[in-house]
């Protein structure tokens, strides 16, 4: 056989492996962009839920400052803004502040919690996924190592407002129900806690 004849077909071989070779790590690196992009697009929802509880928080908490007669009130029966672990669907209001304006401070308290509530579990309108609040006075709202807690001590001046919804977790080899955190969950922690000063309760 001529040695030009072995030499064409022994490099069309070669040729023909290298491009599969090249399509094989081709698909690596797609397979490897795609995972990149989830993961991108899981962070950036869950950022955006942390900004939308953040604000959820502070407007309670604005709206708890601008009611501070009723808000201080240490008795949950005396102060409808306080919440003892909630979730699940919001409670309707017996009032409605947006029709007919209130003039008495805890009925415009009733009226802001429920519409509150209302929109923290809209999630069809900006609402959180399964989400679980605690609105108590604590004067200890962080555990011995740093990190917040559901419970409460029911004492103090200063209001927090805990927030948790489910999320996913960052543990990529966590699939189904465990790839996500459960607000429910005995060991859960609230992913947001925000104080409001209400001064001493009364």
């Amino acid at each position: 056989m001529p040695r030009s004849y072995c030499a064409q077909r022994c490099s069309a071989g070669f040729t023909l492996i290298e491009i599969l070779v090249s399509l094989l790590l081709l698909s690596f690196g797609l397979l490897g962009m795609v995972a990149l992009q989830a993961g991108a697009l899981q962070g950036h929802r869950e950022t955006r839920l942390q900004v939308l509880a953040i604000r959820l928080a502070a407007e309670l908490g604005e709206r708890m400052q601008g009611n501070r007669a009723v808000a201080a009130q240490a008795s949950p029966a005396g102060n409808p803004y306080l919440l003892d672990d909630f979730s699940g669907i919001a409670p309707i209001s017996a009032v409605d502040c947006a029709l007919g304006g209130c003039s008495n401070p805890l009925d415009v308290a009733r009226w802001d919690i429920t519409e509150w509530l209302s929109r923290l579990v809209d999630t069809a309108h900006g609402g959180l996924p399964g989400p679980r609040a605690t609105v108590c006075f604590d004067e200890a709202p962080y555990d011995i190592d740093g990190r917040p807690r559901w419970e409460c001590t029911h004492s103090g001046g200063i209001v927090q407002i805990k927030l948790g919804w489910r999320r996913g977790v960052t543990d990529r080899s966590r699939t189904g129900s465990d790839a996500i955190e459960d607000p429910g969950a005995r060991d859960s922690r609230p992913l947001v806690s925000m104080p409001a000063a209400m001064g001493v309760p009364s």
